[in-house]
């Protein structure tokens, strides 16, 4: 392990582009130590590279590849004081009758086993900080009351595969903030934000779009937990 860091350090997944990347650059403006995690070796270094930040690399499906990442972060730095799990696919735009068991399983395995396969790996880390902290970021589309308003964009956006897993996503959270109280647990929806996810058609810039991810990595010892709230405030269930 090199010299203790009395920076936080803080990893975000999936952080080689969109909201991961902002993510990354603006908790290094917070004074953070932060490491991206990506699968792409060449494309994870070159982020890491314009952010000034440090690179691990890190495919969030695969067992072997997150066992390696936490075992680099543990001889590096010797604990976690911040887990933002990022990654997340949409799946296949399809009409709901040609989706497909296949189909359900590569999102959830993506969206949500993936959360529990990184929290598993690096919570030894985790339990090491005074401070720890972990960020889920969900989706305004797992919310019962967002997507049933007309009002709202996501009631018309028809994803049902991406929602149940967000879903699925919050609910790990607020559990896993029950059972861990020594841990702040949340999850951040960053709202309809234009990323490459959605053909950069969302909205909201990337910067906005990051706001309640950064609030809830950035909240002191005493801060909340178990909570679901996107820029504005709380989201509705």
């Amino acid at each position: 392990m090199s010299e203790v860091s009395t920076q936080t350090v803080t990893l975000v997944t999936g952080a080689n582009k969109g909201l991961g990347f902002e993510t990354a650059r603006r908790l290094k403006a917070h004074g953070h130590k932060v490491y991206i995690g990506a699968r792409d070796k060449h494309r994870g270094q070159t982020a890491a590279d314009e952010l000034g930040v440090a690179f691990v690399q890190l495919d969030v499906t695969d067992e072997a590849s997150v066992a390696k990442a936490a075992a680099e972060l543990e001889r590096l730095e010797g604990r976690l004081d911040v887990l933002v799990n990022n990654v997340g696919i949409p799946g296949p735009h399809r009409n709901a009758e040609d989706l497909t068991a296949d189909d359900t399983t590569e999102v959830f395995d993506t969206n949500v086993v993936s959360a529990v396969r990184v929290t598993h790996a690096f919570l030894p880390l985790l339990e090491r900080s005074d401070s720890p902290a972990i960020v889920n970021v969900t989706s305004g589309l797992g919310s019962f009351a967002v997507t049933q308003d007309p009002s709202r964009i996501e009631f018309r956006m028809g994803m049902p595969l991406y929602s149940a897993s967000k879903a699925a996503l919050t609910m790990l959270t607020t559990e896993y903030a029950k059972l861990l109280p020594h841990i702040r647990v949340n999850a951040a929806d960053p709202g309809y934000t234009a990323t490459d996810f959605n053909g950069n058609s969302g909205p909201q810039t990337v910067t906005e779009g990051t706001d309640a991810i950064v609030r809830l990595a950035t909240l002191d010892a005493d801060g909340p937990t178990g909570t679901y709230i996107d820029r504005y405030g709380t989201v509705a269930w």
